[in-house]
């Protein structure tokens, strides 16, 4: 199968479709949760311990300090994401588990049972 005709059944599958729509959501999602956490997270972490900023520590000609608050800022935000996923998940319902029950014989089954059984006795 040449490259080119995989690459026709590749994009025809849909996958790349639903990657498209899952990148576009994650960036609009990203920026809502980088919303929340720029202008209501950090000016509250502000107000208890002032604003953590590391920007002036460098190492030479590398600049250490950004570094660590891209970093911090991570945290945080990974943090914001994993309680509204976790809110999210115990929002859901969990899933009723339905008992199986197998289904006993039918008439002509029980029938053919009494005919065996007949038979079997004489």
């Amino acid at each position: 199968m040449g490259l080119v005709s995989e690459f026709k059944e590749f994009i025809s599958k849909g996958n790349v479709l639903d990657l498209a729509v899952g990148v576009i959501i994650g960036a609009s999602f990203g920026a809502i949760v980088k919303s929340l956490t720029d202008d209501i997270i950090m000016p509250l972490i502000g107000m208890v311990g002032g604003k953590p900023d590391f920007s002036a520590i460098t190492l030479g000609p590398m600049k250490v300090g950004l570094f660590l608050n891209a970093v911090i800022g991570f945290i945080i935000l990974a943090f914001i994401i994993f309680m509204i996923v976790k809110g999210a998940n115990s929002l859901k319902k969990a899933p009723v588990e339905v008992a199986v029950v197998e289904p006993g014989p039918s008439k002509d089954q029980l029938l053919l049972m009494e005919i065996r059984d007949a038979l079997r006795s004489r």
